[in-house]
């Protein structure tokens, strides 16, 4: 049965290029059919569209079945609306979220979102294997669930490379909610590339005392553009450096925004008796080290946050239009490499491999 297509843009393609993951390691870039909306729906034109690791992730250790398209970091401009859909038109310059929760199950009603049946889900697709984004093309269906609760219209003074970092400034703004931050409070962020960035950034907006931790300079500089002002030589003593600056306690909160379990340890290391170590980048299953006397005895809190929460979604966005608006908090200077579809390739790649200058990786189709 067809679904009648109320409004679109004049006529659209029927096929596309998309980057597709064919296997571990293997990303190609294909012509692939546009894929088909409902009713309810909407498809996206995609302007731009972040590279996040947990997209890395999915490529390298093959957790996921090919093919797919990935990519969900992702803003642009509906070309065509689904019947019933209301609030939006063709047109319209938006972003797209690709989890939503049902909003009535018990993890929601716990507001532990990223654990409903419903939000794991992917609501967004490039229409090639299974639902996973699909930014890493030139259109997406944008399925009715999303539509309806997580499809946000951009005012036309926000551009497109601010409006997709609004999933990851949820998910960061996420974690320092659950951290409940006092303003007497010394935070450590372990990694400075774009997400540990937006992790001590938003932390300085709870606490003055913020420690950067890295092993590029290159970084830190970055960073001092959003008022991180105490960097830490990832070379040296971390944990030295947190006693010293709280009179031999050490940091009360620890933020891991990288990826390697053996940091675990320097992290508990470098918090008091009674604080607390945040994993935010520990995405793959396995065995980690820490001392479990220290959760016991020192009463040290080891904690996760993982994706974004509805409950601060509108928080969320203020945040990204209003300090773009204001200039502390625009998020395109985070970008530091932008390559066309046909390059997407050469951009994952890179994004795989990152050295002291590359910071966010986009795809512009």
């Amino acid at each position: 049965m067809s679904v009648a297509v109320t409004r679109e843009e004049t006529t659209l393609p029927t096929e596309q290029r998309a980057a597709v993951y064919r296997a571990v390691n293997d990303v190609r870039v294909e012509t692939v059919v546009v894929p088909t909306i409902g009713a309810g729906e909407v498809l996206m034109k995609i302007d731009t569209c972040g590279i996040c690791g947990t997209d890395l992730k999915k490529i390298h250790t093959g957790s996921h079945s090919a093919p797919r398209i990935f990519g969900h970091e992702m803003a642009g401009t509906i070309v065509q609306v689904g019947e019933g859909v209301k609030g939006f038109a063709v047109g319209d310059r938006v972003m797209s979220f690709h989890h939503i929760p049902c909003g009535e199950c018990y993890y929601c009603r716990k507001q532990t979102f990223a654990q409903c049946e419903t939000y794991k889900k992917v609501g967004a697709t490039a229409g090639f294997g299974e639902p996973s984004g699909g930014g890493f093309a030139e259109y997406i269906r944008v399925m009715d669930w999303i539509v309806r609760r997580g499809l946000i219209k951009l005012p036309n003074d926000i551009p497109f490379e601010q409006a997709a970092w609004i999933e990851p400034v949820n998910t960061c703004y996420k974690a320092i909610e659950l951290l409940d931050l006092k303003d007497d409070e010394t935070v450590l962020v372990i990694g400075q590339g774009p997400i540990g960035i937006l992790l001590a950034a938003l932390a300085k907006r709870k606490t003055p005392h913020v420690l950067t931790s890295d092993l590029y300079a290159e970084r830190h500089a970055v960073a001092a553009g959003y008022g991180l002002d105490h960097p830490l030589d990832a070379n040296a003593d971390v944990v030295a450096e947190c006693k010293r600056v709280t009179e031999g306690r050490g940091a009360d909160v620890a933020l891991l925004a990288v990826g390697a379990n053996s940091l675990i340890t320097l992290a508990m290391n470098a918090i008091r008796p009674g604080g607390r170590v945040c994993l935010f980048a520990q995405t793959q299953h396995g065995e980690a080290p820490f001392d479990p006397a220290a959760v016991c005895m020192d009463e040290k809190t080891l904690m996760g946050s993982y994706s974004s929460s509805v409950a601060i979604q509108d928080e969320a966005i203020e945040l990204v239009f209003s300090g773009y608006r204001d200039g502390t908090f625009d998020l395109t200077k985070l970008i530091s490499h932008r390559f066309s579809l046909e390059d997407a390739v050469k951009g994952i790649d890179l994004a795989s491999h990152p050295v002291a200058d590359s910071m966010k990786i986009v795809i512009q189709p």
